[in-house]
């Protein structure tokens, strides 16, 4: 026999030391969300479909040990970046639906950094999932709080085609030419800049320092997405995880870098050597390059 329903509103609200622009990507964006859903490190979640946008839908599998999987369909229902969202969520096991729900997202910045409050209009259908979702969801945002304190997001509007831009960023012969902040420059040792393969090479300060670096690309969605990390010298540690959207404006083209540091001090160290301003400044080379140079898209404190 089906339990009967039963229905409850759940209060989610978060301080969060990052600008309302790096809380949405963090909301929001695919890869994000796959690194800050599992409520804990004994549960795995893969995704296997993901499009944010109105009217888009994300798959993803909930996996624990020794218990069934839970498959999650999000749909977006409305997306007001950076303030706003709602979607609905359903979950279900072999089978069979186990909850609904209708969740709204809000994000205010202050002072120091933004507001996060989620509400959750939940009807439970084979049991009461009040108390696990509670729990879960909660666990789950307090992931996504740790990883927005490493994120910095950085964004420029550019007035060029969006297949200029790709080919400005996926060309082995064009990327080495405008990669890197004002006054550096590249040295290439090897160069594949297509899905599963690398680029190692050092970056040369304006005084002949030289910082050996290695990106390794792991994603690659032609004209919308590039997927890579980044590390200290080939084969050496990762120092974050990076990910580039490419967005047509009617003609323009919206770029924008998110990078999730390694650890909190890695965050901490680009920060404080000036990573907001020479990421912006690597941005409006890209734009000088493709001959489209304008101001970059205005940004709050901490975010490029």
């Amino acid at each position: 026999m089906t339990a009967p329903a039963s229905f409850s509103t759940l209060a989610f609200e978060r301080k969060v030391a990052a600008p309302p622009a790096t809380l949405w990507q963090a909301w929001t964006d695919p890869s994000m969300r796959a690194l800050w859903a599992a409520p804990s490190a004994e549960v795995t979640v893969d995704f296997l479909q993901a499009d944010t946008r109105v009217g888009g839908r994300e798959i993803s599998l909930c996996r624990a040990k020794g218990q069934p999987d839970i498959r999650c369909e999000v749909g977006w229902l409305l997306l007001a970046p950076p303030r706003h969202s709602v979607n609905y969520e359903v979950l279900q096991s072999g089978g069979h639906t186990l909850s609904t729900a209708l969740v709204t997202a809000e994000i205010a910045p202050e002072a120091d950094g933004s507001r996060l409050r989620v509400t959750v209009q939940l009807s439970s259908a084979a049991e009461d999932m009040e108390t696990g979702y509670r729990q879960g969801f909660g666990a789950g945002l307090d992931n996504l709080i740790r990883l927005s304190g490493r994120m910095m997001v950085f964004e420029r509007d550019i007035a060029a085609p969006l297949d200029t831009v790709w080919a400005a960023w996926t060309d082995p012969a064009a990327l080495p030419q405008w990669w890197g902040p004002n006054g550096y420059s590249c040295r290439t040792a090897r160069i594949d800049l297509r899905e599963g393969g690398e680029w190692v090479f050092d970056m040369i300060g304006p005084d002949g320092t030289v910082y050996p670096n290695h990106h390794r690309y792991t994603r690659h969605v032609p004209r919308a997405r590039i997927d890579y990390t980044l590390h200290w010298g080939e084969n050496g540690p990762k120092h974050a995880d990076a990910s580039v959207r490419f967005e047509d404006h009617g003609g323009r083209t919206r770029v924008t870098l998110t990078m999730i540091f390694a650890t909190a001090a890695e965050y901490d160290a680009a920060k404080g050597f000036g990573a907001v301003e020479l990421g912006q400044e690597t941005l409006g080379k890209l734009a000088a390059y493709v001959g489209a140079s304008r101001a970059p898209v205005a940004a709050p404190e901490g975010k490029a």
